[in-house]
C-alpha cells in the first residue's frame, strides 16, 4: 500500500486533502526496525517525530512493565513532541516493524493550518469521543430533525377566550378557527381542548352554559420558543398532554400539538404512547415489543442521542406498566393498601434501548394474609402480561412474582445488604440500588435514604468497589483487545464497568441520581471524580451505547437476534482506535478505584 493511501485511511489524516497528504508523504521517513528496538526512551531525548505504526507493533513500557501495545495505524511520540519534554514511556518494537516518521516541522505546520487535525491531538479522550461522528446515523431530514426549535412549528397566533365564556362559545370559537384548543385569559393562563369538551363536559353531562373556568386545565404547561422538538416531545410524553403553548419573552405566541410533531411518521413515540394509553385490554398490546424496537431504531436513525432514546423508551415502558397495573386493579379490585411498583437495572436507570428482560419488584405498605394474596395476584397478572407484550422473563428471577414484600421487610433487607456485604448481598445491592418507582402511591423514601447512607459505610463501599472491578474490559496481553472470534461483548467489557463505576461514585457522593450520566455528573460536581475523568466516562458510555445499538440495528436488518456483541472488522479504523482507548481509560479508572477503596486489603 502506498504511503498516501495508508494515510488516507488513518485518522486523523483521513480529514486532509490530497495536496496536504502528498506534502506529508514528501517529507516523511519510512524506517524498518528489528524486534526489541528502543525507539524512544523514558526520560531521554524529547521526540522529534510523530510516529505511525505501518506494519508490526510496538509496546509502551514503564519501569520494565508493559503498559500498552500499539498496532497498525496507531500513533505515538506526539505528547513528548508537543510538550518538548522527555517521553514518559519506553517505546520498544514488539516485533519487526515498519514505522512512518513525520518530522516535527511538518507536524507543527499541520497543527497550525488544519484545526480539525490539531483537535485530535490536543483534545482529551472524552472530548474526542464527543466529536466522533463516524457512527452517527444519517443526517436527519427537515421533518425529523429533533434539534428544530418549536417556534418553527407555530402555524398561527394563539386564540384566547374569557374564563366566564360558556363551553358552547369556546367550542364555536375552536370550530371557527379550525383548531383543537383555546387558551383561557386567566391568572395563571388556562387551556381548554376538544378532549376536555368530550371528557369533562359531554361525558360528565354538563350543560352548554358551563363556564370555561370550571373545566379548563390550569395552570397551562408551556415551553420556551427556543426549546427543541425533542424537548417538546419529552414534555408531552411526561405530562400526557397533546397541546403545548409556546412562550417567548413572557407571553404565549402560539400552541403546538402532537399532530404538528407527528407529521405522519409511523414510528414516532407519540403514536405508540397513544396506542398504549388507549388500550382497552392486554391483548391490544401484543405487538408492543416489536413496535418499541422500531420506535427506538427510528429515533436513532433520525439522529437522536442514545441517552435521550433511553429516556423515551423508559417513559413508554412506564406507560405500558401503568396501563397493565390499571387493568390488574380493575380485575382484582382496589388495592387493599398503598403499594409501589419498582423497576431497576437499565430500566431503572432509563438506559434501556431495545427491549430486554423485565426487572421489577413490588413494595406494599404492610403485611397481612389479605394483602399478600392480593399483591401476589397483581404481580402475576402484570408479569404475565408483560411477557405477552414481548418482555422476556429475567433469567435471574428478579421479577415481582418473586420480589414482593411489605415495606418494613424491604427496609430490613436493604440494611442487611449494607451491613453484611456478602457476594449475594453485593449482587442484589448492585441490582436494586438502581431502583425507580413507576406506579403506586406508597412512598419509598426510606429505601432511598438507606441507599444514600450506604455511601458513608467504608466496608460496604470497599466491597462494592471490588464487585465493580469484576466487570473488566476485554484487554489481553499487552492490553491488546481480546476478542472472541473477531467479536467483543461490549456490554460486559465496556458498558457494565462504566455503570458499576458510576453507581459507586454516586453512592460516595450520596447522589439520588439513577442514570449513569447523571451519576457521573454529580460525582464530578462533588469532587469525587475529576472533571477529565467524569467527561471521559460520560462520553465513553455514549460511544459504547451507540456502537451497541448500531450493531443491534444491523442484526435486526439481517433478521438475527440482537445481542451485545460487536464485530471488530465492522468498525472503522477511527472507531477501533477509540474503542481501544476507551477500554484503556476504563481499566485505568478501575485501577484508581482499587487503590481508592483498598480492595486488595479485603478479606
Amino acid at each position: 500500500m502506498q504511503p498516501s493511501e495508508f494515510l488516507r485511511q488513518t485518522p486523523p489524516f483521513d480529514q486532509l486533502d490530497d495536496f496536504t497528504l502528498q506534502h506529508i508523504v514528501a517529507t516523511l521517513k519510512i524506517v524498518r526496525y528489528p524486534a526489541e528496538t528502543v525507539i524512544l526512551e523514558a526520560g531521554g531525548e524529547p521526540s522529534h517525530f510523530l510516529y505511525i505504526v505501518y506494519h508490526g507493533s510496538v509496546r509502551l513500557e514503564r519501569n520494565g512493565r508493559s503498559m500498552l501495545l500499539l498496532e497498525e495505524g496507531d500513533l505515538f511520540g506526539f505528547p513528548s513532541l508537543l510538550a518538548q519534554r522527555p517521553p514518559l514511556f519506553d517505546v520498544i518494537t514488539d516485533e519487526e516493524s515498519i514505522i512512518y516518521q513525520i518530522p516535527e516541522p511538518t507536524f507543527r505546520d499541520l497543527l497550525q493550518r488544519t484545526p480539525a487535525f490539531a483537535d485530535d491531538f490536543l483534545r482529551g479522550l472524552g472530548e474526542r469521543l464527543r466529536h466522533t461522528t463516524t457512527i452517527q446515523p444519517p443526517v436527519p431530514t427537515e421533518l425529523t430533525d429533533f434539534t428544530t426549535t418549536v417556534q418553527s412549528l407555530i402555524q398561527r397566533p394563539p386564540v384566547f377566550v374569557a374564563p366566564n365564556s360558556s363551553v358552547a362559545e369556546a367550542a364555536r370559537t375552536m370550530h371557527a378557527h379550525g383548531i383543537s384548543s383555546v387558551l383561557v385569559e386567566h391568572d395563571p393562563v388556562g387551556i381548554l381542548t376538544v378532549r376536555d369538551l368530550r371528557s369533562r363536559v359531554l361525558a360528565a353531562e354538563r350543560p352548554p352554559e358551563t363556564p370555561v373556568h370550571a373545566v379548563m386545565s390550569c395552570p397551562v404547561i408551556t415551553i420556551p420558543a427556543t426549546a427543541t422538538l425533542f424537548e417538546a416531545l419529552l414534555v408531552m410524553l411526561e405530562q400526557g398532554i397533546h397541546h403545548l403553548p409556546v412562550q417567548h419573552e413572557g407571553r404565549i405566541v402560539g400552541v403546538i400539538t402532537d399532530t404538528d410533531i407527528l407529521h405522519r411518521q409511523l414510528y414516532n413515540p407519540l403514536l405508540l404512547f397513544e396506542r398504549v394509553r388507549r388500550a382497552q385490554h392486554p391483548n391490544d398490546l401484543h405487538t408492543y415489543a416489536r413496535d418499541l424496537n422500531a420506535t427506538a431504531l427510528w429515533l436513532f436513525e433520525n439522529g437522536l442521542d442514545v441517552i435521550h432514546i433511553g429516556r423515551i423508551v423508559a417513559m413508554l415502558n412506564d406507560t405500558l406498566t401503568t396501563r397493565l397495573l390499571t387493568f390488574a386493579e380493575a380485575r382484582l379490585g382496589p388495592p387493599p393498601c398503598p403499594y409501589a411498583w419498582l423497576v431497576f437495572g437499565s430500566e431503572g436507570r432509563m438506559e434501556q434501548l431495545l427491549l430486554t428482560d423485565q426487572d421489577n419488584a413490588l413494595v406494599y405498605a404492610e403485611a397481612s394474609p389479605e394483602h399478600d394474596a392480593y399483591f401476589a395476584q397483581l404481580a402475576t397478572f402484570v408479569v404475565d402480561t408483560l411477557l405477552a407484550a414481548g418482555f422476556p422473563p429475567c433469567q435471574g428471577g428478579y421479577m415481582a412474582i418473586h420480589w414482593r414484600r411489605p415495606l418494613d421487610e424491604w427496609e430490613r433487607l436493604f440494611r442487611a445488604w449494607v451491613q453484611t456485604p456478602t457476594p449475594d448481598a453485593l449482587l442484589e445491592a448492585g441490582i436494586f440500588f438502581d431502583l425507580r418507582q413507576v406506579h403506586g402511591t406508597l412512598s419509598i423514601r426510606s429505601l432511598e435514604q438507606i441507599i444514600r447512607e450506604s455511601g458513608s459505610q467504608p466496608r460496604f463501599m470497599a466491597h462494592m468497589a471490588r464487585a465493580a472491578l469484576a466487570w473488566q474490559p476485554p484487554l489481553g496481553f499487552f492490553r491488546r483487545i481480546r476478542d472472541q472470534h473477531g467479536k467483543v461483548d461490549i456490554k460486559r467489557g465496556g458498558i457494565a464497568p462504566i455503570v458499576a463505576l458510576a453507581r459507586l461514585y454516586a453512592l460516595e457522593a450520596q447522589s439520588p441520581a439513577r442514570a449513569t450520566i447523571e451519576r457521573l455528573h454529580d460525582a464530578t460536581a462533588r469532587g469525587i471524580l475529576s472533571k477529565e475523568g467524569g467527561e471521559t466516562l460520560q462520553e465513553a458510555f455514549r460511544f459504547l451505547m451507540r456502537l451497541r445499538l448500531r450493531a443491534q440495528r444491523e442484526a435486526l436488518k439481517q433478521q438475527h437476534e440482537p445481542d451485545n456483541m460487536i464485530v471488530l472488522e465492522a468498525l472503522s479504523s477511527l472507531e477501533r482506535r477509540m474503542l481501544k482507548e476507551t477500554f484503556f481509560a476504563i481499566r485505568d479508572m478501575q485501577d484508581a478505584i482499587g487503590l481508592r477503596y483498598q480492595t486488595d486489603l479485603l478479606g
